[in-house]
């Protein structure tokens, strides 16, 4: 004889304290939910709209600086450290949670043309242009009068500088690429290749003997540390003013060029960049990664800030504000959630990687709130409405105005390449690639 009994465990309906939410039974079956996929839709609306809603990105400003500011440094192991130096020599110690200066120091007679730590963190250095390389003491008595601990000085004006990621050694460049050891006063190696002057210089953090520079020939050069002689030339159309290396991918770099674009390249074939980087509406100064090697930030002649993807061809978020002037350096923090950004109007600005983000601790729910927009959002991505609410961002009148005038002019250009080649000879225009219009030349 059979007997059916019911059985209840109290585990599945019964909460264990009370401050815990009350358990609802669900089924998953969906053919009891048939109006699913339009609530999700209504919620990703939502979400996306919410989400434009408190994007309010700008953080805080620590200004303090006399002139405008030309660099900026991140601390290797201090998230709340960070360096800055101006057009008038000066060098300052900032503190980012208090939004204070902890430190000011005449540097250089004339512009701090570049600032870079030690990877321990515990001494800096700085070139500028008064011909000399400096090194400062992180932690200093009350009331001493700031003096470098090191003074090198050189035969021509340094335009920019970096240090080694592991060893005790820096790159400065301006006329030569020059390989400096910390403990001597001559450099241990230079590299020249025809350049008049070579304007920024970045260590690979991955292949750390590994050095990228560009030139003011509208060259990007490659070095290795260890050589006697360069590794790879790239000639592009216009000039690159930096460059910024993947911290994920050790072949990968990005350069911020004078065309009002920023090109993704694999050193290992220099003859056409990886992707091609636009939205910009003049050149693009400053470029830095983001420590995920997914994204990077752009600052630009054009008084805006940029984020982009880097597999995307265009920007996924744009930063401005009314009094920003020309945006000389950017940064993107350790922690991958700040920018900051240094100016023309002597101001360096804080700002979130990702506008909307709730700062501070979250609660569990919360967390689990926002994980579940943010998959909505992406499930529902490509619907038009979403997409345009997503995409749509308020910019200067200069801005806009500027960018229709180039879709307008790239339009112009296509149209007159497409006649030229409907009225000339079949195979006398070829059709050439748009990420091989760039390059000129390489060289290896």
């Amino acid at each position: 004889m059979k007997i059916k009994v019911l059985c209840r465990n109290p585990d599945e309906y019964l909460r264990e304290t009370k401050r815990d939410i009350h358990k609802v039974p669900r089924n998953y079956d969906p053919s009891l939910h048939p109006f699913e996929a339009a609530r999700e839709y209504t919620r990703a609306l939502n979400a996306t709209k919410l989400e434009r809603v408190f994007a309010k990105p700008f953080v805080g400003s620590l200004d303090g600086h006399k002139d405008g500011v030309h660099c900026l440094s991140k601390h290797p192991t201090s998230l709340s450290l960070v360096l800055s130096g101006s057009y008038d020599g000066e060098i300052r110690i900032w503190n980012l949670p208090k939004r204070s200066c902890v430190r000011s120091i005449s540097g250089h007679a004339g512009y701090v043309r570049g600032l870079c730590f030690h990877p321990n963190g515990n001494y800096f250095f700085s070139c500028g242009d008064d011909k000399t390389i400096k090194q400062w003491n992180m932690a200093t008595e009350d009331g001493v009068v700031e003096e470098p601990v090191n003074t090198i000085l050189g035969k021509t004006i340094f335009h920019s500088m970096d240090h080694h990621w592991k060893e005790n050694m820096f790159a400065t460049c301006g006329q030569l690429v020059d390989v400096w050891d910390e403990s001597r006063a001559e450099p241990v190696r230079s590299f020249s290749w025809g350049v008049d002057s070579i304007g920024s210089i970045k260590f690979n953090p991955t292949e750390t003997h590994l050095l990228g520079a560009t030139g003011s020939d509208r060259s990007i050069m490659l070095y290795d540390m260890r050589g006697s002689a360069p590794l790879r030339k790239v000639i592009l159309k216009l000039r690159s003013n930096t460059i910024a290396w993947n911290p994920m991918e050790a072949f990968i770099f990005t350069a911020a060029s004078e065309d009002y674009n920023l090109y993704t390249f694999d050193m290992r074939r220099l003859d056409m960049p990886l992707n091609i980087h636009m939205d910009h509406v003049s050149a693009v100064l400053d470029v830095d990664y983001s420590p995920t090697g997914k994204e990077f930030v752009s600052g630009s002649y054009d008084k805006t800030i940029r984020i982009f993807e880097v597999e995307k061809g265009r920007s996924r978020e744009v930063y401005h504000t009314k009094r920003m002037q020309r945006v000389m350096c950017v940064k993107w923090s350790l922690d991958n959630k700040y920018l900051l950004s240094g100016s023309d109007e002597m101001n360096i600005r804080v700002w979130k990687a990702r506008a909307a983000e709730k700062l501070g601790v979250l609660k569990p729910r919360e967390r689990e709130a926002f994980q579940y927009s943010d998959k909505i959002k992406e499930k529902f991505a490509h619907h038009p409405q979403v997409k345009r609410i997503a995409r749509h961002r308020h910019v200067p009148k200069m801005i806009y105005n500027a960018s229709k005038e180039l879709k307008t002019i790239k339009a112009s250009k296509k149209r007159k390449e497409a006649n030229r080649r409907a009225h000339s000879k079949p195979g006398s225009v070829p059709h050439v690639p748009e990420r091989k219009k760039p390059v000129v030349s390489e060289f290896e």
